[in-house]
């Protein structure tokens, strides 16, 4: 039998109408299909205010609500702005609550960076519901968000590696 998880949902942008963009509706599907699959799971919605409110950490509970999701599995962190920090406020919510596995839902251009930053933290991270290839993104968007990957990657993670010891310490206290 596999430890309990938690479903961590990556925030994307919003739009100026307050409604998901169409990379922040995909996730919130794969989140809602991850849910769905293991209905005990606590839901951490990651996402801060961008350019447009309301947060996409809000955006995505609101979708997850009106689709029977109950409001006591949402969590919210509105304070992450990027993916490094969205990766340490994954961590430090499943330290919090003694888990030690969540599920990632997010692109297939994005994941390899979440996992990546998560096992550099020690924590295993599963990949979530996935559409096939781009998932309905545009060939352009996707293709445009595989080359920024390719600079986050190392950039991202070399932050992790080098100030690893202290964000442990951070996650941990």
């Amino acid at each position: 039998m596999k430890s309990p998880a938690a479903i961590v949902i990556f925030g994307a942008a919003v739009r100026a109408d307050g409604r998901a963009s169409p990379a922040l509706a995909r996730r919130i599907g794969y989140g809602l299909q991850a849910a769905l699959a293991d209905p005990q799971a606590l839901v951490l919605c990651s996402g801060a205010v961008g350019r447009h409110p309301p947060s996409e950490a809000a955006v995505m509970a609101a979708a997850l609500r009106a689709r029977g999701v109950p409001d006591a599995r949402l969590v919210l962190d509105e304070a992450s702005r990027d993916t490094l920090q969205s990766v340490l406020a994954a961590a430090r919510f499943l330290q919090a609550r003694g888990l030690s596995r969540c599920v990632v839902c997010s692109d297939r251009y994005h994941i390899l960076r979440i996992r990546l930053l998560l096992a550099a933290l020690g924590v295993r991270a599963e990949v979530g519901p996935l559409l096939p290839g781009r998932g309905g993104a545009r060939f352009a968007h996707w293709w445009k968000m595989r080359l920024r990957e390719v600079l986050a990657i190392p950039y991202d993670l070399a932050i992790v590696l080098w100030r690893r010891r202290s964000l442990l310490a951070a996650i941990h206290a």
